[in-house]
């Protein structure tokens, strides 16, 4: 089993509800996003347009994170999901330069307890990855949900249904009939990566839209033609 995912461009409407979704499933620190949206422009004025992007942790099959690390703190689970140990993560931060994605996060906050007259952390006791000050985090494709049998939270969340998560080594799931179907593609393909989040009309979206034809404003349609 390779876990995967598919991002449907045409559908996604920059919410940002994946993000919130994220945030709050995996409690992240302040000014840490596993999850983001970046909205950005394509054309020019008049015919300029809005769209939105959405980004996580590539869950590359080759990720050069891992090979960038030097304790071995970046590893590979089951499934293809890589995951950061952090009792082993020093913060040197080199695997954040090394990822193309963007997608890690190095923690200046220190962990707050929920209970800090109990002492204890919820958050650990459902099995979850704690947060500690000083080492890097990033998207686990919600692991602890997978194990329980359940989406990621942003999959779950996208009112939109822009999303679809799966099994990339099954033809017959959804997400390898979307690829197949819909030419989805990853980001960066060309660097050697091989990303397992794919995006639908990615080079649409990339691509600036053709000016469109427009009356001119200082001349009114004739109302007979």
């Amino acid at each position: 089993m390779r876990w995967g995912m598919v991002i449907d461009l045409f559908k996604c409407t920059g919410c940002g509800a994946c993000a919130v979704a994220c945030k709050r499933e995996n409690a992240t620190p302040p000014g840490v996003f596993w999850s983001r949206v970046h909205i950005y422009e394509t054309g020019t004025y008049p015919n300029a347009r809005l769209h939105s992007l959405p980004t996580l942790c590539m869950q590359c099959d080759e990720p050069p994170c891992e090979k960038a690390c030097p304790t071995g703190a970046t590893w590979v689970r089951a499934g293809g999901i890589v995951l950061v140990n952090n009792d082993q993560c020093i913060g040197c931060g080199y695997c954040t330069w090394a990822c193309p994605y963007e997608s890690r996060s190095l923690n200046h906050s220190d962990p707050r307890p929920y209970h800090p007259a109990y002492g204890f952390n919820p958050f650990e006791e459902r099995g979850y990855i704690s947060h500690s000050k000083g080492v890097v985090e990033k998207c686990t494709f919600c692991a602890p949900r997978i194990d329980r049998g359940d989406q990621p939270a942003c999959v779950q969340t996208c009112p939109s249904r822009a999303r679809v998560f799966g099994d990339l080594d099954d033809p017959e799931s959804e997400v390898s009939r979307l690829i197949a179907e819909h030419d989805g593609l990853a980001r960066m393909e060309e660097i050697g990566t091989r990303p397992k989040v794919f995006y639908l009309h990615l080079r649409e979206r990339l691509t600036p839209e053709p000016p469109h034809k427009r009356p001119s404003p200082h001349k009114r349609p004739s109302p007979h033609k």
